[in-house]
């Protein structure tokens, strides 16, 4: 097969495919071996009959199709690759005009949409500022106190229950002067202040001893997901049973060797310590990297041809309905519930998709420009960092991955890499971070006049007078 370019501007590709005769010969006689076994003659077993015999049956063209897409299958790829071309639509194919025979090659016209070639200016010194982000010990002190609060056990106490206490309580719900379906509950354990009931119950249950007995008035919310309760009053009759506390441990360091690997509190204060910094140092990093490649992305302007849009919006679509599934819904569901169709969505995507795409040749550019390449040594790296974070053995993860999601993974380090060299050369600036200014209330306009009878009445009465 011989590949030509015959043209290439405003993002789509022409070339010329020629097979030989030999090339379509062999692709003849493939179709036959691939496709006797579906034709009958008379006279031969099924899958027996000589292909001769059924081009003369059927026509000497009946195997001509199948040839021609098996010349495509090889062709097609093996000419992108030699044109270096990289499509990002289906194809539109031409045939010449000469009567297609055995014994005779033919020639094909390709048209593709193929993806704009990107050279990136501009990428190297590249002057952000970032959010200084310093560590204080009150971060390192709620930090610790919230490993505390985890590690607190409940208490039964004899007083009266306050807020953020537990109950433990039996509930009756009355409405109308029945009992409602799923009202009803014993031995309910109940975190006042929660907020997992119903808005006005819990605080009722303030003051409550174990052993009262207490009626608590509400009304659902207008919109109730029950809506024979929604916007209705409601009485439950409440039994208190117990009221808990919780009894936080000490902060010490017997503390300290029940809820970690340290010996000492002051080894998991500076544990906490170095976590959050490192977390600090993350925070920075990934803002800094953000900022640079929008720079980046603002400075080099890409005219996208539109199928790369529309695939990605496509592409977003199918992320969100695969994010809906594991949380129990389906895309019909959710089309459902918002009145929309997918078409809708696919167009609410596409600003979204044009900046992915566009950020994407960018950083793609980057690494083809500064000769990026991905080592077995970062693969290796990257399996073993996955293997950590799954706690499995780096072989498994090798063979869970497949060889068939390689090359994803080789483009996700080319990126991170081409990102990490912009990110490495820019000019960084830490700023403190902005504080919003309190806004100043509206001044009162001043009157013209002011009544004595005005003046003698309380300062309450005369506000609302004006």
């Amino acid at each position: 097969m011989n590949a030509v370019l015959v043209s290439k501007e405003n993002n789509v590709a022409k070339f010329t495919m020629a097979f030989t005769a030999e090339e379509f010969d062999a692709a003849l006689d493939k179709a036959y071996r691939e496709q006797r076994g579906k034709i009958e003659v008379p006279g031969f077993r099924k899958g027996k009959a000589p292909r001769s015999v059924i081009e003369k049956r059927y026509g000497e063209g009946i195997f001509f199709e199948d040839a021609i897409d098996n010349c495509l299958a090889t062709g097609y790829p093996q000419a992108l690759e030699e044109l270096a071309l990289e499509p990002v639509d289906r194809p539109d194919l031409a045939f010449g005009e000469e009567k297609l025979e055995k014994g005779k090659g033919f020639e094909v016209t390709v048209t593709v949409t193929v993806a704009p070639e990107v050279v990136v200016k501009d990428y190297k010194g590249v002057k952000v500022e970032v959010t200084k982000k310093e560590l204080n010990e009150e971060d390192v002190e709620g930090e610790l106190k919230a490993m505390q609060q985890r590690n607190a056990r409940l208490v039964t106490v004899e007083r009266a229950a306050e807020d953020g206490d537990t109950v433990v309580l039996d509930y009756e719900g009355w409405c109308e002067d029945k009992q409602f379906d799923g009202g009803t509950a014993e031995n309910q354990t109940l975190v006042l202040g929660s907020g997992q009931f119903i808005p006005g119950f819990e605080e009722q249950l303030v003051g409550c001893k174990a052993g009262d007995a207490k009626d608590v008035e509400v009304t659902f919310p207008a919109e109730y997901h029950a809506e024979e309760l929604a916007g209705k009053a409601a009485t439950f009759k409440c039994k208190i049973h117990e009221v808990k506390t919780q009894e936080l441990p000490e902060l010490d360091d017997e503390f300290a060797k029940d809820v970690s690997e340290f010996d000492t509190l002051e080894e998991v204060k500076n544990d906490i310590r170095e976590k959050l910094e490192k977390t600090l140092a993350d925070a920075k990093e990934y803002e800094g990297k953000d900022k640079v490649l929008q720079k980046v992305y603002e400075a080099n302007p890409i005219k996208l041809p539109q199928a790369m849009i529309d695939n990605e919006a496509a592409n977003m679509l199918n992320e969100f309905a695969y994010q809906l599934q594991s949380q129990g819904m389906n895309l019909d569901m959710y089309c459902k519930y918002l009145n929309k169709t997918q078409e809708q969505m696919i167009d609410e995507f596409k600003p979204d998709a044009e900046k992915r795409v566009k950020s994407r040749l960018i950083v793609e550019a980057v690494a083809k420009q500064e000769a990026v390449e991905v080592t077995e040594a970062d693969i290796e790296k990257e399996l073993a960092a996955m293997a950590l974070q799954y706690g499995m053995a780096q072989s498994q993860i090798k063979s869970i991955f497949g060889e068939e999601n390689m090359d994803y993974l080789k483009k996700d380090i080319l990126s991170r890499k081409a990102i990490d060299l912009m990110y490495e050369a820019a000019e960084i600036t830490e700023v403190e971070e902005k504080k919003e200014e309190p806004k100043e209330a509206p001044k009162k306009a001043a009157k013209k006049k002011s009544s004595k009878k005005a003046e003698e009445k309380p300062a309450e009465e005369a506000k609302d007078e004006e």
